[in-house]
């Protein structure tokens, strides 16, 4: 039996279709049912349905086999004893700095800028790759307001539109990295259960290429 790991949310909606097109369904319905753990139209395969941010964690120790991913997830977690398998090219965004639009074009002169972002790991490392000390602060929703009470001084997000930014007068300036959801498998079990995952891999890209 092979665990699947899924994100909620807009993840989960992007990712049931590619499934679909090589044969694989949820028995359940994951958006009226409160169960963890779903059947799928293959018995040699389950799903497990959790936050994005846990999706690496269960696939390093084992609990799930593969799962989805957002490539900033990914990047955040570090990728300790996991495999990248496939970039899934859905729920594509940018992880950008973003700053209030009077400050577009405002130097960067403080020595040790305040930034906000969930992404507290990617932050420092891009901060620190510019030269610059930044003190981030870790938010887990409402990243635009940060800056418009002064408590931070630009943030790091993901940005789809950048409607959401344009809306609290604050635009966008450095591309971080292009963010898209991957296929990770845990390092183990792409020994022990090799043939399993390299055909379900090969489908899914199959799906993927045709569709580009």
């Amino acid at each position: 039996m092979i665990t699947v790991a899924l994100s909620k949310g807009r993840i989960l909606k992007q990712t049931l279709p590619l499934l679909k097109k090589i044969g694989i369904s949820l028995v359940d319905d994951p958006y009226n049912s409160r169960k963890l753990i779903f059947s799928a139209s293959r018995d040699d395969i389950q799903f497990v349905i959790i936050r994005a941010t846990d999706v690496p964690t269960f696939v390093q120790f084992g609990a799930a086999d593969l799962g989805v991913v957002g490539k900033d997830g990914l990047m955040e977690h570090g990728g300790e004893g996991l495999c990248e398998l496939l970039d899934l090219r859905i729920s594509q965004c940018r992880l950008m700095t973003a700053v209030p639009r009077r400050s577009e074009n405002v130097p960067r002169t403080r020595k040790r800028l305040r930034v906000a972002s969930k992404y507290v790991r990617l932050a420092q490392q891009y901060y620190q790759s510019q030269g610059m000390q930044a003190e981030v602060i870790k938010l887990y929703g409402a990243m635009e307001l940060a800056p418009l009470v002064g408590l931070a001084d630009e943030i790091v997000d993901l940005v789809e539109t950048g409607n959401t930014l344009r809306a609290n007068d604050l635009v966008e300036k450095d591309l971080i990295a292009n963010i898209s959801c991957r296929l990770i498998a845990n390092a183990a079990s792409m020994r022990t259960r090799h043939q399993q995952i390299a055909q379900l891999v090969d489908q899914l890209a199959e799906v993927v290429g045709s569709e580009q």
